[in-house]
């Protein structure tokens, strides 16, 4: 058992996948011999080489067509975007292929296949490089949204993601990729998507989070302990389809409930859950729902990372304020 911090875990997952099946196939930009921008893809080309580790021209929409093409002639392409900030030109080949295949042909032709991408701030990175748009991805019909927010969840569910018939969006939280480790043995066992997990029993409050800001929630909750508050952490990491049930389950225990994400407030994920709490166990609510996530603008400037996005202050805050009801 080693230590393993996220990136290493996202490796090994590719790595395992192209060893155990022939028909895997990685493509993007620089993920050959440069292994990936953030090396997520170091050694695989030189161990399985140019056809099944492939680089692709600066073409966002060329590598998703190109992997919808794949996967539609039974290969499972995972497709890299080097930031989530450039998969706008993929969208029509995501949205109108990928996602629409299985339907268009009734069940005919499937497009296993995975889109990984970097997700959210926190490398102080230009503009473009650090959205959080996972909300896009979650309103279409087909599309499953993954994301992680440890080593071994996202080893785990990245090889649960290979193996799903749909297609995958597969968000990596870009703040966690070093910024943590994790004592696993990667043994090429894959996790179930569509299934939250409980990180922290509780029963004051329920916080409601994923990726990077799932952090955030658990040091929130380590400091709310001090002060007499006990809050129940539920990680969502499969945002489509959401286990609506473990979370409802969780507020009916506690009769409180953040939703705390670091993508925008309007139309968030956060917005949906609080609509099926409100719609499934508002009798069970003492306090109002509250949702913790940025403002609704466009952050161009890295130097406004740490003022502009949610943390575990805010978290608190609001905890806070809900525990007066």
């Amino acid at each position: 058992m080693a230590a393993i911090n996220l990136l290493e875990a996202i490796n090994k997952a590719l790595d395992y996948a192209l060893e155990q099946d022939n028909n895997v196939i990685l493509l993007g930009q620089d993920i050959g011999k440069n292994g990936g921008v953030f090396r997520a893809t170091q050694n695989l080309h030189s161990k399985y080489g140019g056809s099944r580790v492939i680089d692709m021209p600066l073409a966002e929409n060329l590598i998703a067509g190109v992997a919808v093409g794949m996967a539609s002639q039974g290969l499972i392409p995972i497709a890299e975007i080097q930031f989530l900030g450039f998969i706008y030109p993929a969208l029509d080949q995501i949205i109108n292929h990928a996602a629409r295949m299985k339907s268009r042909t009734k069940g005919a032709i499937t497009c296993n296949s995975v889109f990984r991408s970097p997700l959210g701030a926190g490398i102080n990175a230009p503009e473009h490089h650090f959205e959080s748009i996972e909300a896009i991805f979650a309103h279409i019909p087909n599309l499953q949204v993954v994301i992680p927010s440890s080593p071994a969840k996202a080893y785990g569910l990245l090889l649960g993601s290979i193996m799903c018939e749909d297609p995958v969006i597969f968000l990596e939280p870009t703040k966690l990729y070093r910024s943590q480790t994790e004592n696993f043995i990667p043994n090429g066992k894959a996790l179930q998507l569509g299934k939250c997990f409980l990180a922290k029993e509780g029963s004051d409050i329920t916080i409601v989070s994923w990726g990077a800001m799932l952090i955030e929630a658990m040091e929130a909750a380590n400091q709310l302990q001090e002060i007499g508050i006990s809050a129940e952490i539920i990680d969502v990491a499969t945002i489509k389809p959401l286990d609506i049930e473990t979370i409802l389950r969780s507020v009916r225990k506690t009769g409180r409930i953040i939703i705390a994400h670091e993508a925008v407030k309007t139309l968030g994920v956060g917005a949906e859950i609080s609509a099926l709490v409100a719609e499934h166990a508002l009798d069970s609510l003492c306090a109002p729902i509250k949702r913790v996530a940025a403002p609704d603008e466009i952050i161009t400037n890295f130097r406004e990372e740490k003022s502009f996005f949610p943390n575990k202050n805010d978290i608190i805050a609001t905890t806070e304020e809900l525990m007066k009801y």
